[in-house]
């Protein structure tokens, strides 16, 4: 009997240190800040200014919940049943937290997410109650029976967390979304702005949500709004950059922004003419680079606003194209534009080609690791600019007179000159192979015999094996 009692102390004790934090946040936060009704409408007031502190607390939150989920599946697996509880415990209490937090600054949420709310913590209080009765039992055939009950609901709870999940932020991103467009304040417009960018900024999931509750189509408003500052213009901006990133998957927010795509790009080019500062024309850049992947309609309507020499213009100034991170954006835009035919005289009447060179010859001078990147990005799509628009004779001419076929040469047979970029590799062997067609006297032998002669592949393999003293 002694022995029982301690046990079980024990068990409580283990238990206790887990939950303490979490029933204390529970019991703190059900309890009103002021019992003076005007007082708590006036914090209610003030609450859309830290509107992105409670979301990041809530996507906090939302991500502990999910992190324990997983880790209760992985412990279930291994019929670990005492870890099992303690952290269904605990989940339990995480929930009950983020449900009583998200109540104290949300207004008008639907039933729906009421009904989701109730649901979720009555599968909770469910999971809690399967678990407790396997920790008091050691019968195999009886935890045996459980554990497909237990998983049952451990999925029941994961799926009714989601959809809450979904529900919240979805409900969330409207209500910013509605600030923007029926606030007559400039303050609570950036603000919402801001808090928008903070939630792309997530990843794929937040920029899904925002897309798919017509996101697009708010902004659109505000770039084409000139009452608005450029400030608030380079907000909307990098929230459309985000929303249209080509490493996202989801396309359900094309047909609005196809729609729009006019007046947005007209805007986006506008923005990087009359852009004050680098980081403004960085963030118009990264939003334009982004449609041209979308569609060639995108890289007609920029030929038709003089984009092409707007650019150019632009990374003649090193106060507005400062950063590699700046030239990748650029570069980005011409390379998707060399597809189309009329590209080429707009690259020559703006000295695009000597862009490009420059651009083949881009460093990382802190050695940063991301900053290394977007230099090997730049010479990269350099590369393949000069390989797309070298069709065009004069553009292929203008090329060799500005000593490109060398430079390509030397980051084909330099590891160290390309960052050992297999990719700036590629880019460089297609480019020279286009060039030497144009004007095949410009290389030696050697170098036509090794880097153009053979198969791509094999020119690749010959470059990716060769040492430095080699050139």
């Amino acid at each position: 009997m002694h022995l029982i009692q301690v046990d079980s102390v024990q068990r409580w004790m283990e238990d206790l240190k887990l939950m303490t934090d979490c029933e204390c946040m529970c019991i703190l936060q059900s309890k009103p800040i002021s019992t003076e009704k005007n007082e708590q409408n006036e914090l209610m007031l003030s609450s859309q200014y830290s509107t992105c502190d409670n979301l990041q607390l809530l996507l906090k939150r939302a991500w502990i919940i999910s992190t324990e989920l997983t880790r209760i599946s992985q412990k279930l697996e291994k019929n670990r049943w005492q870890r099992v509880h303690s952290m269904t415990v605990r989940v339990n209490c995480h929930v009950r937290s983020m449900i009583n937090e998200y109540n104290t600054f949300t207004r008008n949420s639907s039933e729906e997410m009421h009904q989701f709310e109730k649901l979720l913590l009555d599968k909770c209080s469910e999971f809690t109650a399967f678990t407790e009765r396997c920790i008091q039992t050691e019968d195999e055939q009886i935890l045996k029976s459980i554990k497909s009950c237990v998983n049952e609901t451990l999925t029941a709870v994961a799926q009714c967390f989601g959809q809450l999940i979904e529900l919240v932020l979805t409900h969330e991103a409207q209500n910013l979304l509605r600030q923007i467009e029926l606030s007559d304040s400039m303050c609570i417009t950036e603000s919402a702005i801001s808090s928008l960018f903070s939630l792309t900024q997530e990843g794929a999931h937040l920029c899904r949500i925002i897309a798919k509750v017509d996101g697009i189509l708010c902004l659109a408003d505000i770039l084409t709004d000139n009452s608005h500052s450029e400030a608030t213009h380079a907000e909307a901006a990098a929230v459309i950059a985000q929303i249209t990133s080509p490493h996202l998957t989801f396309t359900q927010h094309l047909s609005s922004f196809l729609e729009n795509m006019e007046e947005i790009v007209t805007a986006l080019v506008k923005l990087c003419q009359e852009a004050s500062s680098g980081e403004v024309f960085l963030l118009a850049s990264a939003a334009l680079a982004n449609i041209t992947f979308f569609d060639t309609m995108a890289c007609e309507i920029l030929l038709q606003l003089n984009a092409m020499k707007i650019l150019l213009a632009a990374c003649s100034d090193k106060h507005i194209v400062d950063t590699p991170y700046s030239r990748d954006q650029v570069v980005t835009i011409l390379a998707n534009m060399s597809v189309l035919d009329q590209c080429a005289s707009e690259i020559i009447q703006g000295n695009g080609v000597q862009l490009l060179m420059e651009m083949l010859f881009e460093r990382s001078s802190s050695g940063n690791s991301a900053e290394a990147a977007a230099c090997e990005r730049v010479q990269q799509k350099s590369a393949v600019t000069l390989a797309r628009l070298s069709r065009d004779p004069e553009v292929a001419d203008a090329a060799v007179k500005l000593s490109c076929i060398p430079r390509l040469i030397k980051l084909c047979r330099s590891p160290t000159e390309r960052n050992n970029s297999d990719s700036v590799l590629v880019a460089c062997l297609a480019a020279l192979r286009r060039l030497a067609v144009m004007s095949p006297d410009g290389l030696e032998d050697s170098d036509f015999q090794q880097l153009v002669k053979p198969r791509l592949v094999d020119s690749f393999l010959l470059c990716t094996n060769m040492e430095e003293s080699f050139v």
